[in-house]
Protein backbone atom coordinates (compact mmCIF):
# COMPACT_ATOMS: atom_id res chain seq x y z
CA UNK A 1 0.00 0.00 0.00
CA UNK A 2 1.27 3.54 -0.88
CA UNK A 3 0.33 5.62 2.62
CA UNK A 4 1.07 8.66 3.96
CA UNK A 5 0.57 9.89 7.27
CA UNK A 6 -1.67 13.58 7.73
CA UNK A 7 -3.74 16.06 9.24
CA UNK A 8 -6.93 17.33 7.32
CA UNK A 9 -8.23 20.91 8.25
CA UNK A 10 -11.95 20.57 8.82
CA UNK A 11 -14.70 21.12 6.72
CA UNK A 12 -15.28 24.86 7.27
CA UNK A 13 -11.61 25.88 6.57
CA UNK A 14 -11.89 23.92 3.08
CA UNK A 15 -14.50 25.96 2.56
CA UNK A 16 -12.71 29.00 3.08
CA UNK A 17 -10.05 27.82 0.93
CA UNK A 18 -12.05 26.85 -1.63
CA UNK A 19 -13.50 30.16 -2.46
CA UNK A 20 -10.11 31.73 -2.55
CA UNK A 21 -8.70 29.10 -4.98
CA UNK A 22 -12.05 29.56 -7.28
CA UNK A 23 -10.56 33.15 -7.97
CA UNK A 24 -7.48 31.95 -8.22
CA UNK A 25 -7.94 29.24 -10.98
CA UNK A 26 -9.93 32.13 -13.25
CA UNK A 27 -6.29 33.69 -13.77
CA UNK A 28 -4.44 33.33 -17.03
CA UNK A 29 -1.42 31.31 -14.95
CA UNK A 30 -3.79 28.43 -13.61
CA UNK A 31 -4.50 27.12 -17.39
CA UNK A 32 -1.70 25.29 -17.59
CA UNK A 33 -1.72 23.72 -13.60
CA UNK A 34 -3.67 20.59 -12.26
CA UNK A 35 -5.38 21.38 -9.34
CA UNK A 36 -5.77 19.06 -6.43
CA UNK A 37 -9.36 18.13 -5.46
CA UNK A 38 -11.03 19.64 -2.52
CA UNK A 39 -11.91 16.01 -1.05
CA UNK A 40 -7.90 15.38 -1.35
CA UNK A 41 -7.27 18.65 0.78
CA UNK A 42 -4.83 17.70 3.75
CA UNK A 43 -1.47 18.53 5.33
CA UNK A 44 1.25 15.86 4.75
CA UNK A 45 3.11 15.10 7.62
CA UNK A 46 4.80 12.10 6.02
CA UNK A 47 4.97 9.80 3.28
CA UNK A 48 6.26 6.49 4.17
CA UNK A 49 5.93 5.10 0.20
CA UNK A 50 4.94 1.39 -0.10
CA UNK A 51 4.17 -0.35 3.16
CA UNK A 52 3.19 -4.04 3.11
CA UNK A 53 0.39 -5.16 5.07
CA UNK A 54 2.09 -7.01 7.41
CA UNK A 55 3.66 -3.71 8.78
CA UNK A 56 -0.18 -2.10 9.79
CA UNK A 57 -0.63 -3.39 13.30
CA UNK A 58 2.84 -2.10 14.60
CA UNK A 59 2.56 0.98 12.54
CA UNK A 60 -0.44 1.52 14.07
CA UNK A 61 0.68 1.61 17.67
CA UNK A 62 3.39 3.41 17.20
CA UNK A 63 1.40 6.11 15.61
CA UNK A 64 -1.12 6.41 18.06
CA UNK A 65 1.75 6.88 20.25
CA UNK A 66 2.55 9.84 18.56
CA UNK A 67 -0.43 11.16 18.24
CA UNK A 68 -0.65 10.81 21.68
CA UNK A 69 2.28 13.12 22.19
CA UNK A 70 0.76 16.33 20.99
CA UNK A 71 -1.70 18.80 22.51
CA UNK A 72 -5.47 18.90 21.11
CA UNK A 73 -5.59 22.28 21.91
CA UNK A 74 -2.98 23.37 19.18
CA UNK A 75 -4.90 25.60 16.57
CA UNK A 76 -3.75 26.16 12.93
CA UNK A 77 -5.12 28.08 9.95
CA UNK A 78 -4.92 28.03 6.13
CA UNK A 79 -2.96 31.35 5.07
CA UNK A 80 -1.13 32.70 2.75
CA UNK A 81 0.50 30.58 -0.47
CA UNK A 82 4.14 29.84 -1.72
CA UNK A 83 5.28 27.84 -4.05
CA UNK A 84 8.23 25.04 -4.90
CA UNK A 85 9.66 26.17 -7.86
CA UNK A 86 7.41 26.11 -10.61
CA UNK A 87 5.93 22.57 -9.92
CA UNK A 88 4.02 23.26 -7.39
CA UNK A 89 1.19 26.03 -5.96
CA UNK A 90 0.31 25.29 -2.07
CA UNK A 91 -1.60 27.36 1.03
CA UNK A 92 0.20 28.25 3.67
CA UNK A 93 0.07 26.98 7.65
CA UNK A 94 0.06 29.35 10.39
CA UNK A 95 -0.67 28.84 14.10
CA UNK A 96 0.73 26.26 15.83
CA UNK A 97 3.23 25.08 13.34
CA UNK A 98 5.93 24.09 15.93
CA UNK A 99 3.15 20.97 17.63
CA UNK A 100 2.74 20.43 14.20
CA UNK A 101 6.31 19.57 13.12
CA UNK A 102 6.77 17.70 16.39
CA UNK A 103 4.22 15.59 14.98
CA UNK A 104 5.42 15.27 11.99
CA UNK A 105 9.11 14.16 13.56
CA UNK A 106 6.68 11.51 16.29
CA UNK A 107 5.23 10.25 13.01
CA UNK A 108 8.72 9.61 11.06
CA UNK A 109 10.55 7.85 14.63
CA UNK A 110 7.23 5.76 14.16
CA UNK A 111 7.56 5.03 10.86
CA UNK A 112 11.28 4.00 11.47
CA UNK A 113 11.21 2.33 14.38
CA UNK A 114 8.44 -0.41 11.75
CA UNK A 115 11.03 -0.71 9.42
CA UNK A 116 9.69 1.58 6.65
CA UNK A 117 12.22 4.30 5.43
CA UNK A 118 10.88 7.84 5.43
CA UNK A 119 11.57 10.87 3.25
CA UNK A 120 14.02 12.57 4.96
CA UNK A 121 13.66 16.32 3.72
CA UNK A 122 12.67 19.09 6.33
CA UNK A 123 9.26 19.32 7.15
CA UNK A 124 7.07 22.01 5.92
CA UNK A 125 3.67 22.55 6.65
CA UNK A 126 1.43 23.13 3.48
CA UNK A 127 -1.44 22.17 1.54
CA UNK A 128 -0.51 21.60 -1.70
CA UNK A 129 -3.23 23.57 -4.25
CA UNK A 130 -1.64 22.72 -7.96
CA UNK A 131 0.42 20.96 -9.87
CA UNK A 132 2.40 22.02 -13.19
CA UNK A 133 3.68 18.76 -14.62
CA UNK A 134 7.30 19.94 -13.74
CA UNK A 135 9.18 16.96 -11.88
CA UNK A 136 11.27 16.97 -8.67
CA UNK A 137 14.36 16.42 -10.03
CA UNK A 138 14.32 19.58 -11.30
CA UNK A 139 13.12 18.95 -15.30
CA UNK A 140 11.64 22.14 -16.99
CA UNK A 141 8.01 23.50 -15.97
CA UNK A 142 5.56 23.08 -18.95
CA UNK A 143 6.30 26.55 -20.85
CA UNK A 144 4.11 29.46 -19.67
CA UNK A 145 3.86 28.28 -15.95
CA UNK A 146 4.11 31.06 -13.66
CA UNK A 147 3.12 30.40 -9.91
CA UNK A 148 4.51 33.74 -8.95
CA UNK A 149 0.91 35.81 -9.17
CA UNK A 150 -1.05 32.89 -7.82
CA UNK A 151 1.18 33.18 -4.65
CA UNK A 152 0.77 36.65 -5.04
CA UNK A 153 -3.08 36.34 -5.18
CA UNK A 154 -3.17 34.00 -1.90
CA UNK A 155 -0.82 36.32 -0.17
CA UNK A 156 -3.85 37.84 1.71
CA UNK A 157 -5.73 34.85 2.14
CA UNK A 158 -6.61 34.23 5.86
CA UNK A 159 -8.85 31.37 7.18
CA UNK A 160 -10.34 30.79 10.42
CA UNK A 161 -8.33 29.03 13.06
CA UNK A 162 -9.33 25.45 13.89
CA UNK A 163 -8.01 22.29 16.29
CA UNK A 164 -6.01 20.38 14.92
CA UNK A 165 -7.82 16.92 16.02
CA UNK A 166 -6.44 13.99 14.88
CA UNK A 167 -3.47 12.33 12.63
CA UNK A 168 -4.71 10.24 9.85
CA UNK A 169 -2.95 7.61 7.57
CA UNK A 170 -4.00 7.51 4.50
CA UNK A 171 -3.41 4.90 1.20
CA UNK A 172 -3.23 6.95 -1.81
CA UNK A 173 -4.98 5.02 -4.79
CA UNK A 174 -2.93 5.78 -8.44
CA UNK A 175 -3.98 5.18 -12.11
CA UNK A 176 -5.98 6.97 -14.25
CA UNK A 177 -6.89 10.37 -13.68
CA UNK A 178 -6.72 11.82 -10.08
CA UNK A 179 -5.41 10.21 -7.31
CA UNK A 180 -7.87 9.45 -3.96
CA UNK A 181 -7.00 9.20 -0.93
CA UNK A 182 -8.87 5.93 1.22
CA UNK A 183 -8.52 6.47 5.42
CA UNK A 184 -6.39 3.47 6.60
CA UNK A 185 -6.69 4.59 10.70
CA UNK A 186 -6.82 7.26 12.70
CA UNK A 187 -5.99 8.15 15.95
CA UNK A 188 -7.03 11.99 18.24
CA UNK A 189 -4.02 13.90 19.19
CA UNK A 190 -3.02 14.63 22.87
CA UNK A 191 -5.80 11.20 23.41
CA UNK A 192 -3.48 10.63 26.78
CA UNK A 193 -3.64 13.92 28.35
CA UNK A 194 -5.67 14.58 31.30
Amino acid sequence: MRLFAAVVPPPAAIGELAAAVTSLQALPQAAPLRWTAESTWHLTLAFLGQVDAADLDALGGRLAEAAATVDRTSRLRLAGGGRFGERALWAGVQGDTHALGRLAEEVAAAARATGIAVDERPFRAHLTLARSGASRAGGPAPAGTDLAPLVAALADFSGTAWPAAELLLMRSHLGVGPAHYETVGKWPLGATRA
